[in-house]
């Protein structure tokens, strides 16, 4: 059975819409992970618009499953990440004026760079998964400069406008993983995927764990966090 990672992100976004202490995301991390989640994700940005470098901090200190840390490849993140040591760093495209992360990190542009960070953080024990779009190009980049894993971007799919863009944005992930698993990299999928789009994923084995945050944080505000990520885990068990 695949994994699921809870993204607490949007608990941040919430308690940075009045600059206040609450809601605290170390506390809805810990939540996540009594209801049964496999690992907590967090998106430390640049522009710090809602996770703090405090609360990477405190939940890398409480967390006892995993935690992934979702960063652009920057020398600055690549710091944070060798001090903190997270047991996986998914490397992230990022725009300042974007509300979330709109795409996969593109590795014909950026493969020198982002190979460079992969080296540097996996020397140090450090695994790496790269954020990227369900496309065969960028999957081969992500084997050849030595990613141990891919997550893929299911946005597309998850926001297709009709039945026909959906069929066919979920025909290109399908593709994606598989040749993923032919590269044997580990493959993670993630990116708008919510109570009724995780279910398109039944018998697609390949993928090791799903990174959802948007839709669980949501359900939590009316259901409480440890129905909705039970909700969820329910949901990714009969896949």
């Amino acid at each position: 059975m695949a994994g699921l990672a809870v993204n607490v992100d949007h608990v941040a976004t919430l308690r940075e819409a009045r600059k206040a202490s609450y809601p605290d995301p170390v506390s809805a991390a810990v939540l996540a992970e009594l209801a049964g989640a496999d690992g907590i994700v967090v998106h430390l940005r640049e522009d710090r618009r809602h996770i703090q470098d405090r609360d990477v901090k405190i939940i890398r200190k409480v967390v006892q499953t995993k935690l992934i840390l979702e960063m652009a490849s920057t020398s600055e993140m690549v710091g944070v990440a060798l001090d903190i040591k997270p047991e996986l760093v998914t490397l992230v495209p990022e725009k300042r004026e974007e509300i979330t992360t709109e795409g996969g990190l593109d590795l014909v542009v950026h493969s020198n760079a982002v190979a460079e960070t992969v080296a540097t953080l996996q020397h140090d024990g450090i695994p790496v998964s790269i954020f990227i779009d369900p496309d065969p190009e960028q999957i081969k980049l992500a084997h050849k400069i030595d990613a141990s894993m891919v997550e893929i971007h299911t946005g597309a799919f998850c926001d297709a406008p009709t039945a026909r863009r959906r069929d066919r944005a979920f025909s290109r992930i399908v593709d994606a993983v598989k040749i993923a698993h032919r590269l044997r990299l580990g493959i993670n999928a993630g990116h708008g995927l919510c109570y009724n789009t995780i279910k398109a994923f039944k018998g697609l084995s390949e993928i090791d764990e799903f990174s959802i945050g948007h839709s669980i944080i949501s359900r939590a505000v009316f259901t409480g966090m440890e129905k909705a990520v039970k909700d969820m885990l329910a949901l990714i068990k009969e896949l």
